[in-house]
């Protein structure tokens, strides 16, 4: 009998399913359909071992799923557009589309020795033309429907990507590639009208029982309903226009601790005072260079200008506040205003602290005395205040309940109204780069702003663009960017704005339904593959890629592209956890930290191979390639084949648990397969017993495995199932079960290995006479009267201690049960000759002695 060989015999079944067209999505209408999709990933060159783990889980769901008689689309394509491609062009020259596609080539030439159950021939990039332009047609379509505008806004703009940057491409104030302090500036920009469906985004998330809790929760917060009171302060000989300031606020219960009006930097009133003071333009200018995300205001220091304007307080008009113009304070939230509150808002006291402003309690602890506040009191929604500056007319619990008192409080007196606020502003997708989907518009001196005709689409990016000056190549060609209305035929200019590639993740999944045709999607093909019914990928997409695509999808019914059950797109969600490895790192003459790679190390010696060095060894962390902990599939599939691989990243935890990779667990993998293909085809070659209750165990193993692989993969447990195919290969190993009944177990055996080792599961299913595929053939199920437990195991506990454990049959008597146990090594050597004082049987579960 010759070695299980993973370089041949995986190579072998590729090609005979790829002949086969084994893994062609059909659209079947006599049977039901399953879609199973990863995250698509961008194409950087590289596959690493979280895509392994990724993608290996959406395998397993798709083989199953269609070994259980479903027609499956399991599709794969890439998130190609952004501005890395740009940084690579501009670092080694040449063009981001030969970058691009030549690191999806090699990206494709990797995975596709993994053994995936991808229907290839839908592929796609999204910087393919008859993908974008597929986009451009829907941009247009939004427009005419009103999900699309123009305006001004304050965005985050990168001085050295000369690029527009999306909140969350910020991170600690600099931009996300470049490293560079963001500034704020303001553009003319187009935006998504996500906030119009922010109230149904939200309440749609509790009809996401499939997803992670913590993924819905994460998105609510983000939308951030609120409730809270609108309302306008009169102004004191403020210029015209401005004869009230209007403001939003979440706490009308704190209204009596006002110490000042706030406005924003880019608010009009500060832009009109601006105009009349170099000093404060100064300022303002000032203000203007940190980013508009949360993070960067929050931690940046709060500072402010006192524009000498007063504002009448409206429970009180002679009652004047002070109007400043804070950093702090953003534009696009509310109204651009608030009333600051020092006492109970911490960012308000370290303003009013820095600038000497009031600090007045509202209310206090119950039982405590007003005194002099060393930092803002924020009670907890279920902690008693005693209302010292109230104005509702009764004393209440803080909270929802005083936030209402107030509002009603208002609404009767007529000076403001109650109104619900999302968190949730209008997706920006402009960006000024090259590299991304053209905005399909024309900008013509006569008729302004101009849609361009459907018949001219895909606008598409011109090829001849350099990168030798910084900013946005199509700013500069003028082939390109210069010509004709599509209204009136006079000369005009292209948007050289280009889309934010979020807009090409956010309905790729609707795409793959039908990726050939000359229409976003086809009606018969949406209607029968939507909704994805499982989707998998990071949790670090829990919140903009997964609620831009709820999004999108809504917006795709509203302008006729997909059906109404698709506006949640996604059935059931999963998120993996991530693929870690130990760092191995020593230091140079200067102390600085070098990193090694894991092939370079001896680990059981604690030293570099090549030096002798003495390493310090940090525990399991990401993989990081500037870490050098990373370890590369393709070795690991040269080594021990790709079900090894498959295999071991299902075996070590939890799916939605990290998993840490060792060679030594590796390589423990790939033997235990090897042991597989041995017992297999020695039962090919009539290996077997001749004992009759020895078939009855070995079948009844077989369909509790059954069983538990399938309830198992069902509920996305795949290290279980593992587990259950380690139990029962132990067991055929050691059964003496005859080898017709051998045979039959380890063919089902192969059925349930197919879905993780489907390589090895071909040739065990072909080497022991299985027709077709082993994928193909249908799902075994478990007989449930072989899944009827006949025996039961008992530990035996002595004064409270496990001592030991009897198996007895499951209805032997109590009477019966005792015997045997007081026959029992570890109970004869406790009682020494005497008697227990006492002997209690817990049927099916336990038995107590007390000595």
């Amino acid at each position: 009998m010759s070695r299980y060989e993973p370089s041949q015999t995986e190579t072998k079944w590729q090609a005979a399913w790829d002949d086969a067209g084994v893994f062609t999505a059909r659209r079947d209408p006599a049977r039901p359909k399953y879609y199973v999709l990863e995250m698509f990933p961008y194409p950087s060159g590289r596959i690493h071992m979280g895509h392994v783990r990724n993608y290996t889980m959406g395998d397993v769901v798709a083989r199953y799923k269609m070994s259980c008689g479903f027609s499956v689309l399991h599709p794969m394509g890439w998130d190609a557009f952004g501005m890395p491609a740009e940084n690579a062009a501009m670092e080694r020259g040449g063009h981001p589309k030969d970058w691009t596609y030549g690191n999806i080539a090699d990206m494709r030439d990797q995975m596709k020795p993994l053994g995936l159950s991808i229907d290839w021939s839908r592929e796609f990039a999204t910087c393919d033309p008859e993908y974008y332009g597929q986009q451009q047609a829907m941009f247009l379509d939004m427009l005419d429907a009103g999900l699309v505008y123009r305006k001004n806004a304050v965005v985050n703009w990168d001085p050295v990507d000369m690029t527009v940057l999306a909140n969350e491409q910020v991170e600690n104030g600099r931009g996300w590639r470049s490293g560079a302090l963001v500034e704020r500036k303001e553009l003319t920009q187009w935006f998504f009208k996500i906030s119009d469906f922010a109230g149904e985004l939200l309440s749609a998330l509790d009809g996401l029982k499939d997803w992670p809790e913590k993924v819905r929760l994460m998105q609510a917060n983000w939308i951030g309903q609120s409730r809270g009171l609108q309302f306008s302060f009169d102004t004191v000989d403020a210029p015209e226009g401005f004869e009230k300031i209007e403001v939003y606020t979440t706490r009308p219960d704190t209204l009596m601790g006002a110490s000042f009006v706030g406005i924003s930097p880019d608010h009009p009133l500060a832009k009109l005072l601006e105009a009349q003071n170099p000093e404060l333009a100064e300022f303002l200018a000032e203000c203007r260079k940190g980013g508009t995300t949360e993070e960067a205001i929050e931690t940046a220091e709060k500072i402010g200008r006192d524009t000498g304007l007063r504002v009448k307080h409206p429970l009180d008009p002679n009652w004047e506040l002070p109007v400043w113009i804070a950093n702090f304070i953003l534009m696009d939230y509310g109204t651009g205003a608030i009333f600051g509150c020092p006492a109970h808002d911490q960012r308000d006291f370290e303003f009013a602290t820095k600038y000497a402003l009031p600090i007045n309690p509202v209310f206090v602890a119950e039982g405590a005395e007003e005194e002099a506040l060393t930092e803002a009191f924020v009670p907890m929604k279920s902690e008693k205040v005693r209302y010292v500056r109230g104005f509702a007319g009764a004393e209440v619990q803080t909270g929802e309940e005083g936030v209402a008192t107030a509002i009603a409080y208002a609404e009767d007196k007529g000076f403001g109204e109650g109104v619900t606020k999302y968190r949730l502003r209008d997706w920006g997708l402009s960006r000024q780069r090259y590299w991304g989907c053209p905005i399909p518009v024309v900008h013509c001196p006569a008729c302004g702003v101009v849609p361009e005709k459907k018949e001219n689409l895909p606008v598409r990016l011109p090829d001849d663009v350099t990168f030798d000056k910084p900013g946005n190549p199509l700013d500069r060609h003028p082939t390109w960017r210069d010509c004709s209305c599509p209204k009136c035929g006079a000369a005009a200019k292209r948007e050289t704005d280009t889309m934010d590639t979020f807009v090409d993740s956010s309905w790729y999944y609707a795409r793959f339904t039908a990726p050939r045709a000359t229409t976003p999607t086809v009606a018969e093909d949406a209607d029968y593959w939507m909704n994805v019914d499982q989707y998998i990928g990071g949790i670090e997409h829990a919140i903009l890629h997964l609620l831009y695509s709820r999004f999108f999808a809504r917006a795709m019914h509203k302008t006729g592209h997909l059906p109404a059950k698709a506006v949640e797109p996604f059935d059931a969600l999963f998120t993996q956890g991530m693929v870690t490895h130990e760092i191995y790192k020593t230091t140079d003459e200067k102390g600085r930290p070098v990193y090694h790679l894991p092939e370079d190390v001896d680990r059981e010696a604690g030293t570099v191979k090549a030096t002798g060095e003495t390493l310090e060894i940090i525990p399991s962390a990401k993989m990081s390639k500037s870490k050098k902990n990373v370890v590369d599939p393709m070795n690991i599939i040269a080594a021990f084949g790709a079900d090894t691989a498959r295999f071991f990243v299902m075996s070590d935890s939890p799916p939605e648990r990290d998993v840490e990779w060792t060679a030594s667990g590796a390589e423990a993998t790939s033997k235990f397969l090897g042991r597989v293909w041995r017992i297999a085809h020695e039962i090919a070659e009539g290996a077997g017993g001749e004992g009759v209750a020895e078939d009855a165990a070995l079948m009844k193993a077989t369909h509790k495995a059954i069983d538990e692989v399938t309830r198992s993969i069902d509920g996305f447990a795949f290290n279980k199932a593992v587990a259950a195919l380690y139990t029962l290969t132990n067991t055929m190993q050691k059964s003496g079960a005859s080898n017709a009944v051998k045979r039959e177990a380890m063919k089902l055996m192969a059925q349930l290995m197919g879905p993780m080792v489907p390589h090895l599961a071909e040739d065990i299913w072909a080497a022991l006479g299985g027709d077709g595929f082993v994928v193909q053939a249908p799902w075994p199920k478990a007989d449930p009267a072989l899944l009827v437990e006949d025996s039961v195991t008992l530990p035996i506990q002595i004064n409270g201690k496990r001592r030991g454990e009897i198996t007895v049959p499951k209805d032997m008597p109590a009477s019966e049960v005792e015997k045997i146990v007081l026959a029992d090594d570890a109970v004869v050597k406790a009682l020494a000759g005497g008697q227990p004082k006492k002997l209690i049987v817990v049927p099916g579960r336990i038995v107590n002695v007390v000595i």
